[in-house]
């Protein structure tokens, strides 16, 4: 009797993890726990969405592979935003601050924000603070 069984292909191995871009690498600075706050800005409108943490691989995962991705500081491991909730953030420009110890990723934002469900997570509480005025502009 004659063997008919399709063989079974070997696994492709897992590529290697790209490293933070080398223009990249070295400029950014982390903090002591070694996290950057990333700013989270809507592409076209500008409206500010959110902050989250970043740390080397999930900046690195951030600029190669177009959805942002951050740094739970509470559960410890590595969220991809809209993963779970569908509420993707897809990369369209990353920029450094002059000091190199912040980031601000330009994104298309699919549905919601912030965890609460809001579009962004600064709808919530305006502080009413005193609004300043110009001398001479009315």
């Amino acid at each position: 009797m004659t063997d008919t069984t399709t063989p079974v292909p070997e696994p492709t191995p897992a590529p290697e993890p790209t490293p933070v871009p080398e223009p990249v690498e070295g400029r950014v600075t982390f903090n002591a726990d070694g996290l950057v706050p990333a700013i989270i800005q809507q592409h076209d409108t500008g409206e500010v969405l959110m902050l989250g943490w970043m740390d080397a691989e999930a900046l690195r995962r951030t600029l190669t592979e177009g959805r942002v991705t951050f740094w739970s500081r509470s559960r410890q491991e590595y969220w991809r935003k809209g993963d779970t909730s569908g509420h993707a953030q897809y990369v369209k420009g990353a920029r450094l601050d002059c000091d190199g110890d912040t980031l601000l990723i330009a994104v298309e934002q699919i549905g919601a924000a912030c965890h609460t469900g809001d579009r962004t997570c600064f709808d919530a509480d305006d502080l009413t603070p005193v609004v300043g005025q110009v001398e001479g502009v009315p």
